[in-house]
């Protein structure tokens, strides 16, 4: 199996070439590519594999009994989910769709358990991952619980726009709607279009000719204000 390799970074945890392990998978692996908006597993189906997210957009939604969807995380490149399976969950919570084209790799439940156990360098690299985003997670809960749904959209277009990493700020993708927004936010559409609006003129948000979004640092003073 390939080496792991760690590119240097000052200050901080080096980020692991998560590309470079999966490599080293002869068997029990296969890279998929998926269009956008089609469903990679759904609410329900048999929780086998984990994924792991070379490049794209994916989205977990889960489905109340009533039919409410509600999307619990927006994932980007070099996450990986549906590693509830390493813990016993027989069936999938929720539902993964691509928001954009997406390139995956599935790794079966087998062949990730047992790397995972006789691995240890591997496994606690892997630890640290989740334990990262669930701490992400872990503030989306306590921003639904306890800031308006102002603050709460404004939080959730710096994380979109990778607010914070390498400095500088990216283009929301436009298949990101604001019917989207909405089920992140907790809100009504017509709540986030007004609320879009406002930014807007505030020139906390400007639209591209393509449909994207690009969200300027200013926003930072909503997520801040008292």
């Amino acid at each position: 199996m390939a080496n792991m390799k760690v590119a240097p970074a000052k200050g901080k945890t080096p980020p692991v070439d998560w590309e470079a392990f999966l490599a080293g998978f002869s068997r029990g692996k296969t890279v998929i590519e998926y269009g956008a908006g089609r469903s990679i597993f759904r609410q329900g189906d048999p929780a086998d594999a984990v994924f792991y997210l070379q490049s794209g957009t994916v989205k977990l939604a889960v489905t109340s009994q009533q039919g409410k969807e509600a999307i619990v995380a927006i994932l980007d490149a070099n996450e990986f989910f549906g590693e509830g399976c390493l813990a016993g969950q027989p069936l999938r919570i929720s539902t993964a769709v691509a928001v954009t084209d997406c390139t995956l790799v599935r790794i079966d439940k087998p062949l990730m358990a047992r790397t995972l156990h006789e691995r240890h360098e591997i496994s606690e690299l892997f630890v640290v991952h989740l334990l990262s985003r669930n701490i992400r997670f872990e503030g989306d809960l306590v921003d639904q619980l306890f800031n308006s749904s102002e603050k709460r959209l404004a939080r959730i277009l710096l994380l979109l726009a990778n607010f914070g990493k390498e400095s500088r700020a990216e283009t929301v993708h436009p298949r990101i709607n604001q019917e989207h927004l909405a089920q992140m936010v907790g809100t009504t559409r017509s709540r986030v279009s007004h609320f879009m609006n406002k930014f807007r003129d505030l020139g906390f948000v400007e639209y591209t000719g393509s449909g994207g979004l690009t969200v300027n640092s200013g926003l930072l003073s909503v997520v801040l204000h008292d």
